[in-house]
C-alpha cells in the first residue's frame, strides 16, 4: 500500500467533465492518495492508517511538528491513486500490473477509510475508478510519502 500524504488547508475532489460534480471538500487536515498492491490485504491497511493518524506534522504551540491529524481536530480526505503503482522503469508507458485489481482495491480502499472513522476522524471521499480532479492547498509544504 502506498500514499502520499499532504497536510492541506483545504481540498475537495469534482467529478464530472466540466468539474461541476463537487464530490467532497475538506478544511485543514490530510489530503492522501492512495495506491493499492495486489499483494496488500487489510493488516496493510489497519497499519496504514494507524500511522496516518498518528503522523505528527502538525504545528504544536511552539512550531514544531508535533501534533497529529486527531490532535488537530483534522479533516481527512482520501482518494483512491491506482497510479501510484505505476511502473516507468522500462520504457515510456508506465505498467500497473502490480496495482490491485479494481474489486480487491475497493475493498481495501473502504476497509482503510473505516479504519480511519473508528479511529474517530472525519473522513471524506473520492469516487473510487470515477475520473476526478483534486484541488488543494498544500500547507507547509509538508507531503509525505508511504509505503507498507
Amino acid at each position: 500500500m502506498r500514499a502520499v500524504v499532504q497536510r492541506v488547508t483545504q481540498a475537495q475532489v469534482v467529478a464530472g467533465e466540466g468539474g461541476e460534480d463537487v464530490v467532497s471538500k475538506i478544511g485543514p487536515g490530510l489530503c492522501i492518495l492512495l495506491g493499492i498492491g495486489k499483494a496488500d490485504g487489510e493488516r496493510n491497511a489497519e497499519s496504514m492508517a494507524r500511522k496516518v493518524g498518528s503522523l505528527r506534522i502538525f504545528d504544536d504551540d511552539h512550531g514544531k511538528l508535533n501534533r497529529s491529524v486527531s490532535e488537530t481536530h483534522g479533516e481527512v480526505l482520501v482518494v483512491s491513486q491506482f497510479t501510484l503503482y505505476g511502473d516507468c522503469r522500462k520504457g515510456n508507458r508506465p505498467s500497473f500490473s502490480e496495482a490491485a485489481a479494481p474489486a480487491d482495491a475497493q475493498r481495501l480502499y473502504e476497509f482503510f477509510i473505516a479504519q480511519l472513522r473508528a479511529a474517530g476522524l472525519a473522513v471524506a471521499t473520492g469516487r473510487f475508478q470515477t475520473v476526478m480532479s483534486v484541488a488543494l492547498v498544500n500547507d507547509g509544504p509538508v507531503t509525505l510519502i508511504l509505503e507498507s
